[in-house]
């Protein structure tokens, strides 16, 4: 199946322009460098010979900025939700699921929510008037929690899980088709570069070029990228050290900055 891979924001968890700074990629007026929390939205329609049911949505992370990015980019339903882990800028923006939750119910049942044992603890705690058996809120969002399993498809799409490391925490990347999607990383385990052979489109987060506990640097992910080999990488996850035009002409030819509403071609 064709598919669309579609950045909804790729900023760091302090978004660009970071509040307070006055640098230069704060200051700049070109839109590229305008980037809100990372997430990203997978689009396909299914096939109808096969008894298909129109155009399907996953979302990986709901961060702060999910309902203005929803809006942007016209979403009308999601089928489901993968996390990587449970950080404000991946988590804070579950409740806006709420409207579109509604429409899910109507189509048959609450959106699941797929996140490990400790994000599915934060997401119980944050957002207890939604999970909570004692709560009262009526409109709350219609939406299930489920244990992230190391494979699984919706509505034919294939997703499998990715282990990475974001300083001592262990969490999820994710493989689907012919891309993958692999955000906030300070290493990559051995076992997890070989779940990447075959990936033609790869998302990768790159920070910026000082040296983070809990994140890779520019360079180290154009390492990995050049170990990987797709045919295409786009960086994400981009603090306000890196600008975009300036950044970009120093990459190696299939390697990018990323940026909010770019979209591209997966096959799944």
């Amino acid at each position: 199946m064709n598919g669309t891979l579609t950045f909804l924001g790729t900023g760091t968890s302090m978004g660009v322009p970071t509040l307070g700074c006055a640098c230069a990629v704060c200051q700049s007026t070109d839109p590229h460098d305008r980037r809100l929390r990372p997430s990203v939205l997978l689009r396909w329609k299914e096939d109808a010979a096969a008894g298909g049911h129109g155009e399907r949505v996953v979302v990986i992370d709901t961060g702060p900025d999910f309902r203005e990015q929803a809006l942007r980019e016209r979403v009308t339903h999601v089928d489901a939700v993968f996390y990587t882990h449970a950080h404000a800028d991946h988590i804070l923006g579950m409740d806006d699921l709420r409207p579109l939750s509604f429409i899910a119910e109507r189509r048959g049942g609450p959106i699941p929510l797929y996140a490990d044992a400790e994000a599915i603890l934060a997401l119980e705690r944050i957002f207890a008037y939604t999970f909570s058996p004692d709560s009262t809120y009526l409109t709350r969002a219609r939406v299930q929690l489920a244990p992230l399993p190391e494979r699984m498809a919706v509505h034919g799409a294939e997703f499998a899980r990715v282990p990475l490391l974001h300083g001592e925490q262990q969490i999820a990347g994710f493989r689907f088709g012919n891309a993958a999607y692999l955000t906030d990383v300070s290493a990559i385990p051995e076992s997890s570069f070989a779940s990447l052979d075959g990936v033609e489109v790869l998302v990768l987060s790159a920070l910026r070029h000082t040296p983070h506990p809990s994140h890779s640097t520019l360079e180290q992910s154009v390492e990995w990228a050049q170990r990987i080999g797709a045919r295409q990488t786009w960086f994400t996850h981009i603090a306000h050290d890196l600008g975009h035009a300036e950044t970009n002409g120093t990459l190696p030819q299939n390697m990018q900055l990323a940026y909010d509403g770019l979209s591209v071609p997966v096959t799944l």
